[in-house]
């Protein structure tokens, strides 16, 4: 597999009317899978100061199209690149991998369970396309440090189910989590279920929920709609649920209510930092 800068693929730089982006990003165009029978472009940002005998942690994350460039992203984007340079300038670089969703058939593949509603189903496909197809290309051509401990899944809403229940699902491949405001409430709360018939659950954790979730419209201060408490409720169960299953909190579990939180980009983008921060610590 080939890796191209990014201007080579998409004609004009990830910036798109911002200062340059920092670090390298790269990307590998059409990857296969076969797990999932179709393709989609992987990007690899590379931290200012690569060094290529110097092995990184890698955080493999969701929705690629909103992480590092404003002219691809559904409705502003996380700004990856200059947190994890920041991150990297205060000693903890790392490498970040950005897979696009499949559009359409993106609750089918972020989901591992089936909502009646909503569809879903091919959670499970998705994760052996990133642990048998993704990651070893990215071992491959980058120096990375293999290990689950070093290696994380990053998603937010049904990219957070996806990246709660991969932890959980392929400890041997995946230690990290970084999970903004899942939607915990999908599938009757499937989620909560699958982690009930762990034995236990290892790795390290970051999950977060904002009050205002849920809502079709802001409510009034202090109160918070019946949509909300089912969104949030959810999210507390399964936080309540990864410490009763020996994830300690504080060491290996950060759970955050954000009181002003909303379910949109801004505000992952907003709690990105100390989600990553968490995560890269030693």
């Amino acid at each position: 597999m080939k890796w191209y800068d990014y201007r080579e693929v998409y004609g004009r730089p990830p910036a798109a009317g911002r200062a340059t982006l920092p670090g390298k990003l790269k990307v590998a165009p059409g990857v296969a899978s076969p797990q999932l029978g179709n393709r989609r472009d992987v990007m690899v940002w590379l931290p200012p100061g690569y060094d290529a005998s110097r092995p990184l942690p890698v955080l493999y994350m969701q929705d690629g199209q909103n992480l590092f460039d404003p002219a691809t992203s559904f409705s502003g984007h996380w700004a990856v690149a200059e947190t994890m340079a920041y991150l990297a300038e205060r000693g903890m670089p790392a490498i970040a991998v950005g897979i696009p969703n499949a559009g359409k058939r993106r609750i089918l593949e972020y989901s591992p369970f089936v909502d009646t509603r909503y569809g879903g189903g091919l959670g499970d496909h998705y994760l052996r396309f990133l642990a048998d197809t993704v990651k070893p290309l990215v071992d491959d051509r980058f120096a990375t440090r293999p290990e689950p401990a070093a290696t994380g899944l990053v998603g937010a809403s049904l990219g957070g189910i996806l990246a709660l229940y991969g932890v959980a699902r392929r400890p041997d491949v995946f230690g990290l989590c970084a999970a903004l405001s899942p939607s915990c409430w999908f599938a009757r709360q499937a989620l909560n279920r699958h982690l009930t018939d762990l034995r236990k659950a290892e790795g390290r954790f970051y999950l977060d929920v904002g009050l205002l979730e849920g809502s079709r419209r802001r409510p009034a201060s202090g109160v918070q709609s019946a949509g909300a408490k089912r969104f949030t409720g959810a999210v507390d169960r399964v936080a309540k649920k990864l410490s009763k299953k020996g994830v300690a909190a504080g060491r290996d579990l950060l759970y955050l209510v954000d009181p002003r939180g909303e379910h949109n980009e801004f505000h992952w983008r907003r709690r990105l930092p100390l989600a990553l921060r968490f995560l890269l610590a030693p």
